[in-house]
C-alpha cells in the first residue's frame, strides 16, 4: 500500500488531520463544516493545554496509580521534546497544563503525552475504547506574563471552584501546586500495568516545573508567593460563595470514592466558542488576533496554489505538519527579540 505523504497516517493525534495544516485542500476550509483553520506554530510560545476524558467520565479519578502514571506520562514527554511545564491540574475528567515552547514542537509533546497516558490509563481499568474525548484538544496561547499567571491560579484552584475541596491543596490528584508549597520536583516510577520491566522507558521521572519567562528574573520563592496569594484569594471567594448559596462541598474523600464509571450529573454546556488565545491586555488580544489571521490568509493562499500543482510556493512560518512531514518550502522561522 502506497501512502499518501501529504495525509497523516497518526489517527491517534489531536492536531492531525484538522488542526495543524490540514491535509484537505485550503479551499475548502470555509465550506467544510467541521474543518478547523491552520494553527500557527512557532518556538518560544506559552500555551495552556487542556482535554477531557470521554463523555465526562472519571477516568482520570485520583489513586495512587492514576497519579503516578501522570506524573510519569507528562515528565516523558515533556522530557522528550524539550517542553518546560509550568503548571498542571489533573482532575477527575480532564487536565489544565501550561507549557513553554522553546523549539515550536507542541504538537508532537501533546501526541505523544495523551497516547501514552490513554493507554497507560487504558490498562488499569481494563478497556479497550477511546479514553480522550473526540473533541479537539485545547490549546490556548497565552499572550503576556499576566495571562500566564491568570491561567496558573485558574487551573490550581480549579478543584475549588468546584466546590470539590476547600483549599486547593486538599485536592488528592496531581497538582503543581505541591511544588510551589515545598518546592520538590514531582516524581513518578515506571507504571507496572502497562509498560515493560525490561523495556527502554527511564524507571524514575522527575518533573519540576519551570517558572514562566517574563518571571524567571525571581527566586522560586518570589514568584510561589506571587501565585499563593492568588490562590488564597479564590478560596476565600469560593468560600464566601458557598455561604451566600448553601453548596455543599463535595470533598476530598468522597472524590476518591467516586466510581471511574461515573460522571458529572450537571448538563454540559455545548456549541461554545473554543478560544485559541488568552489576552486580559485589549491591545494584545487585537495584535494576536490580526497575527492569526494574517497567518491564516498566507496559508489558505499558499494551500490553494500547491493543491493546483505549484510545488515551489512558499508557505508562511508557523506551518507545522507541512514542514515536519513533507518537503513543502516555508519561510524561515523569524529570530527572537
Amino acid at each position: 500500500m502506497i501512502l499518501n505523504p501529504f495525509f497523516p497516517t497518526d489517527v491517534d493525534s489531536p492536531f492531525f488531520p484538522t488542526d495543524v495544516d490540514s491535509p484537505q485542500p485550503a479551499a475548502r476550509h470555509a465550506e467544510k463544516p467541521g474543518v478547523s483553520i491552520p494553527r500557527e506554530v512557532l518556538p518560544g510560545r506559552t500555551y495552556m493545554i487542556t482535554r477531557r476524558c470521554t463523555q465526562r467520565q472519571f477516568l482520570m479519578r485520583p489513586d495512587r496509580e492514576t497519579n503516578n502514571a501522570f506524573i510519569y506520562c507528562l515528565g516523558v514527554a515533556a522530557q522528550k521534546f524539550g517542553i518546560r511545564v509550568l503548571f498542571t491540574v489533573a482532575m477527575s475528567n480532564h487536565h489544565h497544563t501550561g507549557i513553554h515552547d522553546p523549539d515550536g514542537c507542541y504538537p508532537e509533546f501533546i501526541e505523544h503525552f495523551h497516547k501514552l497516558f490513554a493507554k497507560c490509563q487504558n490498562a488499569l481499568r481494563g478497556r479497550w475504547e477511546n479514553f480522550w474525548s473526540s473533541e479537539q484538544t485545547s490549546v490556548v496561547r497565552l499572550v503576556d506574563p499576566n495571562d500566564v499567571v491568570d491561567k496558573m491560579t485558574y487551573a490550581l484552584t480549579n478543584p475549588v471552584k468546584d466546590n470539590l475541596v476547600d483549599k486547593a491543596h486538599h485536592w488528592p490528584g496531581v497538582t503543581s501546586l505541591d511544588f510551589l508549597l515545598h518546592r520538590r520536583p514531582l516524581t513518578a516510577s515506571r507504571p507496572k500495568h502497562f509498560f515493560r520491566e525490561e523495556g527502554p522507558m527511564p524507571e524514575l521521572v522527575s518533573l519540576s516545573f519551570s517558572r514562566p519567562e517574563a518571571f524567571r528574573h525571581l527566586s522560586t520563592t518570589e514568584f510561589s508567593a506571587i501565585i499563593l496569594e492568588r490562590v488564597r484569594a479564590v478560596e476565600e471567594a469560593s468560600a464566601a460563595e458557598r455561604r451566600r448559596t448553601g453548596v455543599t462541598l463535595l470533598g476530598r474523600k468522597n472524590v476518591l470514592a467516586q466510581r471511574w464509571r461515573d460522571r458529572p450529573t450537571s448538563r454540559e454546556p455545548r456549541r461554545q466558542l473554543s478560544p485559541r488565545i488568552a489576552a486580559r491586555s485589549k491591545w494584545s488580544r487585537i495584535e494576536a488576533l490580526l497575527r492569526n489571521r494574517a497567518f491564516r490568509d498566507a496559508y489558505i493562499a499558499a494551500r490553494a496554489s500547491f493543491a493546483a500543482g505549484v510545488r515551489d510556493v512558499l508557505f508562511p512560518a508557523g506551518t507545522y505538519w507541512l514542514r515536519r512531514f513533507t518537503r513543502a518550502l516555508c519561510a524561515p522561522w523569524p529570530q527572537p527579540a
